[in-house]
């Protein structure tokens, strides 16, 4: 007689195990419960299921490009399917246990968002329960995909949504996967009508192409290109001179120029914030750089480039300890004199009036690197804001006391929005026009990057991923002028 147990009647079956999809969960569990960044979390799960014996749980390059989708997916629509998840529940989300709203969710998206067929989808999201929370789980599981297959994507948010002419940032915001109050705040920043703001949604919710950076006097792009072409298809960047974009599943540690760190990955719009920096004209001496919030060192190790071309000298400064690390790693090779030093940006480690140009990179929400950050957009809140503004000012102010006279500084930050852009950059060009110390005056950014359109009526410069192809950074260029 046989010892295993039964269910209901028929002879118990261990659940199947599916790496592709337990190592999903693992990378939203860490997301939910560590606050942890999928982009940061998940590839070293990837690299160490792909270097497994695919007997034992390895992964292939197909298995990993399905859990990528099925983890950045997952967390990029996050609030639309809490939204038709909701429907399909007998009891409010906040009840339902955070691992097993996690599959819900990685089955909602299998249902809704890709190819997979829907018995595939619902039977292996049942499977996964049964492996991470059990049959018991499981079967409320089942119950809530059964229920989710009754419509497709479109037909859940004709339900979901309201009509875009009663509510159009909750119709948007439901549509397009956003929060209201992230809706409402790309439209004051973007201006226009519908078309505009669908346009910035959708690209935001498209994966991000890898873009790599030539650092100057280390590696050139020709040899980047070729290079990244013998791994996979390869293009120049749009816009920098620097760039360089890799296809779809491109690898850039394969890379011999980026293993030694005379390239690195950078989106195009960092680079081009930092190359208006370096081509602002500055009166006088071009000898000392500062980029004053350098980590974790992207900016840096191309100012630090540009900079050793002319014979110029980069000071690089970031507060926490480990982030400055990660400045030294990326600087460390740049051909002309550089130093990092571990130095809050608001209490300055070097004398008043000290550099040539300056570059500050503040802290902020971060919602001009959604397509980067999934996430983010449902981790962030509008009082974020107010927590921001006072050092956002607080940097600006530094930097522009840091500039000598006739100096430039770089004002950059990866948001669109209008309180951490321009609000902060009014707000500190007025208090200094109250005062007798040190003055400044904002001037024309736009001419320093030549050939790139749609930049606005200026002076200052935004950025945006539907427009340019590039994460929203702003940027604002001010001279000191006493």
């Amino acid at each position: 007689m046989s010892t295993q147990p039964r269910r209901g009647g028929n002879r118990y079956r261990r659940p199947r195990k599916d790496p592709v999809r337990i190592l999903a969960f693992e990378a939203l569990r860490a997301v939910d419960e560590r606050d942890a960044y999928a982009n940061l979390v998940l590839p070293p799960l990837l690299r160490k299921a792909r270097e497994k014996d695919p007997a034992q749980g390895g992964l292939d390059a197909r298995d990993a490009a399905l859990a990528t989708e099925l983890v950045y997916g997952t967390l990029r629509r996050q609030g639309t399917y809490d939204a038709i998840i909701a429907e399909c529940v007998d009891r409010p989300l906040r009840e339902v246990d955070p691992p097993v709203l996690d599959v819900l969710s990685l089955g909602a998206h299998q249902l809704l968002g890709t190819r997979i067929p829907q018995h595939a989808a619902v039977s292996a999201t049942v499977e996964l329960a049964r492996v991470v929370l059990g049959d018991g789980r499981a079967k409320f599981v089942n119950a809530v995909l059964r229920r989710l297959t009754a419509h497709d994507l479109d037909g859940w948010l004709e339900r979901v949504a309201p009509p875009y002419d009663e509510d159009p940032e909750e119709h948007l915001a439901l549509r397009y996967a956003h929060p209201r109050w992230v809706v409402s705040a790309l439209w004051d920043a973007l201006g226009g009508g519908r078309e505009e703001i669908t346009a910035l949604l959708e690209a935001d919710n498209e994966r991000p192409e890898v873009t790599l950076v030539a650092r100057p006097g280390r590696a050139t792009t020709e040899e980047l290109h070729n290079a990244a072409r013998a791994t996979g298809e390869a293009v120049p960047g749009r816009w920098s001179p620097h760039a360089v974009r890799l296809a779809e599943g491109g690898e850039p540690g394969a890379l011999e120029a980026v293993a030694e760190g005379r390239a690195g990955v950078q989106d195009e719009g960092s680079q081009l914030v930092a190359l208006a920096l370096a081509e602002a004209p500055v009166e006088g001496a071009d000898a000392r750089w500062l980029d004053s919030c350098a980590g974790p060192g992207g900016k840096a190790a191309l100012l630090g480039a540009l900079a050793a071309e002319r014979g110029a000298a980069l000071l690089a400064s970031e507060k926490q300890p480990h982030r400055a690390r990660l400045v030294e790693r990326a600087l460390r090779g740049n051909p002309g004199p550089w130093a990092v030093v571990a130095a809050d940006g608001t209490r300055p480690a070097w004398r008043p009036g000290s550099f040539d140009r300056v570059l500050v990179d503040v802290p902020c929400t971060g919602l001009g690197a959604l397509r980067r950050r999934p996430e983010a957009r449902w981790r962030r809140r509008p009082e974020d804001l107010a927590g921001f503004a006072p050092l956002q000012r607080a940097l600006l102010r530094q930097a522009l006391e840091a500039a000598r006279v006739g100096g430039v500084v770089a004002y950059v930050t990866c948001s669109p929005h209008l309180a951490e852009t321009r609000a902060v950059v009014d707000d500190v060009l007025r208090e200094l026009a109250k005062e007798e110390a040190t003055a400044a005056e904002q001037f024309d950014a736009r001419p320093l990057l030549p050939g790139v359109p749609d930049l606005g009526a200026g002076p200052d410069i935004q950025l945006w991923p539907h427009l340019h192809g590039t994460d929203a950074m702003y940027l604002a260029l001010l001279r000191r002028t006493a």
